[in-house]
Order: C-alpha cells, then sequence, then structure tokens
C-alpha cells in the first residue's frame, strides 16, 4: 500500500496516523459531554469535524487516510478550551482557526471523493471563503434560535448595538482567521491531497463532462426585451443617478453624494470591460447592476427612512449582483482548465460560500466606516443600525445569491463561455 502520509512530524506515517487517531478520540470523547449536557452549540461543532475527519477513513477502509494530526489538533484546542475553561477571547479567536482547519480538510475531501476538482490555488481561496461563510452562516443560525426558540447565544440582554459589536469583532476574528489559513495552507493543501491521491479512489468514474454543456439563450431572448429598449432604461438610471447626485451636492449631503457618485462610477464599468478586457456584457446584465446601485443610492438619500423593506430589497439585488459575478468567474474557470471542474450543484454550493463570505466583509466594511466617522466627528457614508439590521442583511444576502445561482445555470453560461476564451488568449 503506497505511504499515504507524507511531511507531518513524525517521519513514520503510523506514528502520525495513531497521533491522529488519539486527537479524534479525545474529540469524540468533547462531543459526548457537550451533548449530555445540552451544549448544542458546541456538541454540533464538534461532532461535525469528527465526521468531516473520519470521512476518508470510511471511504478507503483504511486507519492510515486519516487527515493529518496537526489539522485535527488545531479544531481540538478551542473546543477543549470551551469546555475545560469556560468560553472566552481566546475561544472565539481559535474557533475560526478550527473552522479554517475544517475547510481544508473538506476541499482536499471534496478533490478527492467527488466528481469535483481544485487546484491547490482554488482550494486555498475556498478554504478562507468557507471560513468567513461559516462565520456569517453560524451566527445567523443563532441568531434565527434566539428568536424562534427563546435561547440566548447572540440576543443575551445587551443592546442592539453592544451585540452587534460583539458580532463585528466575531467576524473580524474570522478574517483574520481565513486569511491566515490562506497563506499557513497552502503547504498542507499540497502535502495532504499529494498523499491521499496517492490511495485508490473509491470510483473509477469519470465524472461529468462540463465543457459539453449547450450554450442557453441569451437573456434577451428569454425575456423578449428589445436591446435597445434595455439600454434606454439603463441611460435613464445612470441620468437618474447624476440628477441624485447633483440634488447631494445642492444640499451638502456628503451620504447622497459619495453613494450617487460610487454608483454612477459602477454603471460604466461594463463599458470599461468591453472596451478594455474585451469582454462584452448583454445589455440585461448591464440593466441589473444598473439597477442595483441606483436603488442603493436611492436608499442612501432617504429611501432606507421612508420604506422599511427598501434595505431588504437592495441588499438582495446587490448580493445577486455579487453572486452573479462569482458564477462567471469560477464557470470561467472551470472551462478554461481542467484543473478545476465544479458540477452545477456544487457551483450552487460554492456561490452561497462566495456571497455569505462577501456579506460579511462587507458588514465589517460598514461597521469600520461607521465607528470611524463616529469618531472622527463626521456623518456616516454608511451605517448600521445593530444587530438585527446585521443578521437580516445576511439572510437576505442568502437570498439574494439564490437567486443567481438558479438564474446562473440557465443564463450566465455564455458569459462564463467568453470569460474562458479571455483566459485562454
Amino acid at each position: 500500500m503506497p505511504d499515504a502520509r507524507r511531511g507531518g512530524l513524525f517521519d513514520d506515517p503510523k506514528r502520525d496516523a495513531t497521533m491522529a487517531w488519539l486527537v479524534t478520540v479525545v474529540l469524540a470523547v468533547f462531543a459526548i459531554r457537550y451533548g449530555l449536557t445540552n451544549s448544542y452549540r458546541w456538541f454540533a461543532f464538534t461532532a461535525f469535524a469528527v465526521v468531516i475527519v473520519l470521512l476518508p477513513v470510511a471511504a478507503f477502509r483504511d486507519p492510515l487516510s486519516i487527515p493529518p494530526w496537526d489539522l485535527v489538533v488545531l479544531v481540538l484546542v478551542p473546543v477543549a478550551d470551551a469546555a475545560l475553561f469556560g468560553e472566552s477571547v481566546l475561544t472565539a479567536i481559535t474557533t475560526y482557526v478550527a473552522v479554517a482547519a475544517i475547510s481544508l480538510i473538506v476541499a482536499v475531501e471534496m478533490d478527492r471523493f467527488t466528481v469535483v476538482r481544485m487546484n491547490h490555488s482554488f482550494a486555498v481561496v475556498f478554504v478562507v471563503l468557507m471560513t468567513l461563510a461559516v462565520a456569517g452562516g453560524w451566527n445567523v443560525v443563532q441568531w434565527l434560535a434566539d428568536v424562534a426558540l427563546g435561547t440566548d447565544y447572540l440576543l443575551d440582554g445587551r443592546s442592539q448595538d453592544a451585540a452587534n459589536r460583539a458580532l463585528m469583532i466575531e467576524f473580524a476574528y474570522a478574517a483574520i482567521a481565513g486569511l491566515l489559513a490562506g497563506l499557513l495552507f497552502d503547504r498542507s493543501f499540497r502535502s495532504y491531497s499529494e498523499s491521499v491521491s496517492e490511495q485508490p479512489s473509491p470510483t473509477n468514474e469519470p465524472g461529468p463532462d462540463t465543457n459539453a454543456e449547450p450554450i442557453p439563450a441569451p437573456i434577451r431572448d428569454r425575456l423578449d426585451v428589445p436591446d435597445e429598449t434595455v439600454r434606454r432604461l439603463s441611460r435613464g438610471i445612470q441620468i437618474a443617478l447624476a440628477g441624485l447626485l447633483l440634488f447631494g451636492l445642492v444640499r451638502r449631503d456628503l451620504t447622497t453624494v459619495v453613494n450617487a457618485g460610487v454608483a454612477l462610477a459602477i454603471t460604466f464599468l461594463p463599458a470599461v470591460l468591453e472596451r478594455d478586457a474585451r469582454l462584452p456584457l448583454e445589455p440585461g446584465l448591464v440593466f441589473w447592476l444598473t439597477a442595483a446601485v441606483f436603488l442603493h443610492a436611492l436608499g442612501s438619500a432617504g429611501a432606507y427612512a421612508l420604506v422599511g423593506q427598501w434595505d431588504s430589497l437592495t441588499h438582495t439585488l446587490s448580493a445577486s449582483i455579487v453572486a452573479a459575478a462569482g458564477y462567471a468567474v469560477v464557470r470561467g474557470i472551470d472551462l478554461h482548465t481542467d484543473e478545476v471542474s465544479l458540477p452545477t450543484t456544487m457551483l450552487f454550493a460554492f456561490i452561497l460560500v462566495f456571497v455569505l463570505a462577501f456579506g460579511v466583509l462587507w458588514e465589517l466594511l460598514e461597521f469600520a466606516i461607521d465607528e470611524s466617522a463616529r469618531r472622527l466627528g463626521f456623518q456616516a457614508v454608511v451605517a448600521q443600525y445593530g444587530l438585527n439590521d446585521t443578521i437580516v442583511d445576511l439572510l437576505f444576502d442568502g437570498a439574494g445569491a439564490v437567486v443567481a445561482a438558479i438564474w446562473g445555470a440557465l443564463y450566465l453560461t455564455d458569459l462564463s463561455r467568453r470569460i474562458a476564451n479571455r483566459l485562454e488568449r
């Protein structure tokens, strides 16, 4: 049998595997302990980690196929810290280091056990995004439990602003852990993926040929709207944004000026892509982008305060734009190289991860701008309004991701092929 363990602390692969098994057993013991003491959050986290670690062992029926012991230790650290010493600032930091370790293991196992294929660069990016997405998704789940079941994971009697500040600090830990994972786990992915790839695959059947998919009809054909009509609508929105910018200048409203100015600049991005990157975009996609930034600029000019659900609408539409961009780019990479292969079902999951990660980064940016403006005595260009506002934004980000992921398979394949063609030049 090939040597499945290389590059570990010990030269003997059996010793490395033994260490990994010992740590995994300790993890399982802690999972049982959490379950018996009704610590459901930690039970779910620890039990999930144990399952992920043991997947390659079950698939290959080989105890030496267990992941590297040092990655499993990173998962154990926050689990043991919370169980023995109670949750602390250290626990919050190490938890997301553990999430990054689990993400790396998931990336390698997806690459090996499914039709998904990732080169090491793509896998590292996936690890970073997944760490951020888990931070967002996990806190959304805790908030929903607080609202629906009366728990106190996030809504524990603190003010909305205090709870939101604590959440932003946790998101910052996740971002730092994700970045460190991207820097430090590159070698781990190379080593572990190479060692696992020496094992016989559970199935020798080739994955589906994603390059053989037919190109769907463009958006204009499906919606039956003439190109010229769509272009006129986009131009009308640009004129409205210019008027909104002038209105902000006359009123000396910094928030409106900045948001309208940035939105107007973004509407010219498709023209820049067509001119400089020679990447023509359909008028429907241009209108989609233009409408999203216009609604956001209109919200900053007063619609957010006047219409209760305006913020949710703009977050959903903006998230769909981000998701569409992520879909088109990733699909283009998929079509361009054989080293990366993501079937449609996995693309759907990747888009959700991508948008949730972007949502977390956006909330951190909003928080930083808001806090900086307050400390300097300026009016915030973008602002947060407490924990509920942040979580609801993330929920609607997810809704936008679902919309774009569904539409992507129908409408964005043509754009993805153009990107793939550009990458081949």
